[in-house]
């Protein structure tokens, strides 16, 4: 939801102020190898107290995150975070506290909120607002607990995502689909690419930023058509369950050539599986993640492990396929890996 501010000073500082504690109690909570106790009154910042508890409550957080992962994050982008205790949002406004002048006051800030953004603030429970500027604009984020649908049926669907072909889908129901364009995807990124080497030569920096975000923006809407395409058929299938291939490490095992290794790095597989799990959840479907090692290799009919040729798939029983729905047949058939599923 998109907000304008008549002091985005005020905001900014918020923000930065906000971060800031949030880092220095991250830091010395990893320094003492255990995080205090806490309250309001002990955190030195210039923010009202109900946003002091949750400056705590996001440390804390992060806190044990480190313990779990082993580095201590810092947090560099401006944010300012509300519970939602302390804030409301009508059609055309949204209020939360700031401190002004050694008070705490409640800031009405003018808002434009789009029909779906309405739908869903009306269907789901709030939980915490985020105030972000991007690009010079301002919004609001709300995270908002909607109940889930519930699944009919009980197939099953296969995903293997790829540079050439983003996402291929197979069911049990022995229906495929080839799900978005590689040949686009690249050649947009070819074009932004060459663009910001020309901006670069300029030396027009903030040219080259709007580039980046405009080539952010179109990637981030593929991945929205894909993944919505991928939960309507899992619906008119009746998927129950998504099998998706554990992301970990897949730059470093995912094979490719040369040319396409730029593209490698650059495509955002975990975005795109992060939107498949969100909308099939909307609709009652569960995300498990599985073992992808050896699945575009392993034949679906005998079991035995060949290399594709190109993108096409031969087996000596006399099965062929293309490689990336061998793949996807595999990963259907594999079961959950580490026993965990991927939380939507």
């Amino acid at each position: 939801m998109r907000i304008f501010p008549v002091e985005p000073a005020l905001l900014r500082k918020h923000g930065t102020a906000y971060i800031d504690a949030v880092n220095r109690l991250t830091m010395q909570a990893e320094r003492a190898g255990i995080f205090p106790k806490l309250t309001s009154k002990d955190i030195r910042a210039n923010l009202p107290s109900a946003i002091r508890n949750q400056v705590i409550r996001d440390a804390r957080s992060i806190h044990k995150k480190t313990n779990k992962q082993g580095n201590c994050p810092i947090l560099r982008r401006r944010a300012y975070y509300v519970n939602n205790q302390n804030y409301s949002i009508n059609s055309n406004s949204v209020a939360f506290p700031v401190l002004m002048d050694g008070k705490v006051q409640r800031l009405r800030v003018a808002s434009r909120m789009s029909e779906r953004e309405n739908h869903l603030l009306a269907s789901g429970k709030r939980g915490l607002l985020k105030v972000v500027e991007k690009s010079g604009k301002w919004y609001v984020q709300v995270s908002v607990e909607i109940q889930t649908g519930q699944a009919i049926g009980d197939s099953t669907m296969g995903v293997d995502l790829g540079l050439k072909v983003p996402a291929v889908v197979v069911t049990s129901t022995g229906k495929t689909k080839f799900v978005g364009s590689g040949r686009q995807n690249k050649y947009i990124r070819r074009k932004y690419s060459s663009r910001r080497r020309k901006l670069g030569k300029l030396k027009k920096l903030s040219a080259i930023r709007k580039q980046q975000n405009k080539e952010h923006r179109y990637m981030k809407d593929q991945n929205h058509k894909i993944s919505r395409q991928i939960v309507n058929m899992a619906k008119e299938q009746q998927v129950s369950v998504i099998k998706v291939e554990k992301l970990t490490n897949i730059r470093q095992t995912t094979r490719t050539s040369r040319k396409n290794a730029k593209n490698l790095h650059n495509w955002s597989f975990y975005q795109l599986q992060i939107f498949i799990a969100y909308k099939a959840a909307l609709a009652g479907i569960r995300i498990i993640e599985v073992n992808p090692a050896y699945t575009s290799q392993t034949c679906p009919i005998c079991g035995k492990r060949n290399k594709a040729v190109d993108r096409t798939y031969r087996c000596s029983c006399g099965f062929h396929a293309h490689r990336d729905r061998v793949g996807a047949i595999n990963i259907m058939r594999q079961p959950v890996a580490d026993g965990n599923s991927l939380s939507a």
